[in-house]
Formats: C-alpha cells, structure tokens, sequence
C-alpha cells in the first residue's frame, strides 16, 4: 500500500517513452523521465514522493517538497482564485489552501502557517490553516520544566499562541520574549507552569541555571573581545543590556552574580572586569 503525500520506497516495473512505471501493487504510478535519475532500471528500487498533478494523475516524483501530510509549515501564496489559495510547496503543481479552511482573507505573496493533510471526501492533498482541531492539552505529553520544541502559531492581546511539540497549544507571553519574534519561527523553550485546564505557559530558551550558563559565555566572550571590560553592570538600563547582551535585565543580574560567585569577574560601579 502507497502513502499519497509522503515518500514511499517503489520498485521500478516497467519503462515507458514518458517515464517509468512504480509497483504499487495494482497498475502502477508513473515516474516521468523529468524525475527520474539517468541509470534507472527495471528492478531498481528508488525513494519517491506522491501526489496528484494537474491533471489529478497520482505521480511519483524525486523532487523534495517543503512539507509532507501531516507537517506544518510556513508557505507563501503565488496566487489566488475564487475558491481558495495556492501555495508554493516544492512540486510543479502548487497546493490548495481552499477558502473553508482560510482564517482570514488571503492575498498573494503572504506567507502562512498551514497544516497539510490528506482530504478523504476530495481524496486530494489540501492545506488549512484552521490548527487547533488537530492540537489538543486533554492529554498533556508534558510537564512544568520540560523542555519543548515551540513554533509561533498566531499573536493575542497578550502573548503568542504557539504549538507546543507539533501536538499542543501554549501561550508565550510578551514580557518574557526579548527577541523579534513572528509567525512560523520554530525555537526552543521550556514548559514555566501547567495551569488550569490543562494550559500551558511557555518560555522561550533554556530554563534556570542552563540559560544562566549559556549566557555566562555569551558575557565572557564579550569581555575577552573588550579588553577585559564592560561598562554594564546591575544599575545599568534594561534597554540598554537588552541592545547589548541580547538577555532580559533579570537573566543579566543572575548571571553576573553566577560568575562573580565563580571568580571570574569583579563588579564595580564602572562595570565588569574580567579575572
């Protein structure tokens, strides 16, 4: 049994004028020569991917999409109809995001967040942007302190919703964001707090004393490219340490505290010196 919008391994059955033949187990899915590497022969076996082209065929073909069934991906729309969307994904023929499955109106050139799947009723490969039906916290996969893979779903009043290992829905709140964040990045975080209901607040980067750590480096690093000397320390403006080091007021004060502890700065009112 073949799996249409996803790699299959095919066994190469019969070579045509137009292409090759792939056993699927019945009359066979075509490979045109355009895909097809120059020393296939019958008998090879060779690592396609399938979907229906213009002409609703399903064909095999050796061109990498940008997503399979099942992924989500950030893709821009290259045009637009009446009746939906159509986004580049990597095949000669582009993908439909139909109006039905549209969360607002959709103009060429835009980029945006869709799930791919497989439509039985169409019997078509066909994109949504419509996520949260296929995301659920009833059963949660993780806990307070997990670290998670985060990817920027949508923005609300007072965070971004975000999808939280491809299977739940967490909020990232903006006074814990210190840097330029939009839709379809994918970044790492951590689990803060598993609250009612089964929601999850979310923080990007690594949590406790792993993010102190790392960021001990980044201000070391930067000391050693400075002669040794910073001109920042706990009374220093927040903007000013976010322009610099790239870490929240906070982290900046743990952290300087962390390498003071370990004798490898001083502190003084003029800024850090390192030992």
């Amino acid at each position: 049994m073949v799996v249409i919008g996803n790699y299959n391994e095919l066994k190469v059955m019969q070579k045509a004028e137009f292409g090759f033949f792939l056993d699927d187990g019945a009359s066979g899915i075509l490979l045109p020569n355009s895909s097809a590497p120059g020393d296939l022969a019958i008998g090879d076996t060779i690592k396609v991917f399938l979907y229906y082209d213009s002409e609703d065929r399903l064909i095999a073909t050796t061109l990498i999409p940008k997503a399979v069934v099942g992924d989500i991906a950030l893709l821009k729309v290259i045009d637009v109809s009446n009746f939906g969307a159509f986004l580049d994904w990597g095949l000669p023929k582009d993908l439909l995001l139909p109006k039905s499955n549209q969360l607002n109106e959709v103009h060429k050139d835009e980029m945006h967040l869709v799930k791919i799947y497989f439509d039985e009723v169409s019997e078509r490969i066909t994109a949504t942007e419509k996520l949260e039906k296929y995301l659920s916290n009833e059963n949660l996969t993780v806990a307070e302190r997990d670290s998670i893979n985060i990817l920027v779903y949508r923005p609300t009043d007072i965070g971004f919703l975000c999808i939280v290992n491809d299977v739940h829905l967490g909020l990232m709140h903006y006074n814990d964001v210190f840097n330029a964040l939009k839709i379809g990045d994918k970044i790492q975080g951590y689990v803060k707090k598993v609250k009612e209901e089964n929601k999850l607040d979310i923080m990007p980067g690594k949590r406790g004393y792993e993010k102190v750590s790392d960021e001990g480096t980044k201000i070391l690093d930067q000391l050693k490219s400075n002669n040794g000397f910073l001109p920042y320390h706990d009374k220093s403006d927040p903007d000013i340490i976010y322009d610099v080091f790239g870490m929240s007021k906070k982290t900046f004060k743990m952290t300087i505290g962390n390498l003071y502890k370990e004798k490898k700065i001083s502190l003084s009112n003029e800024g850090i010196t390192l030992l």
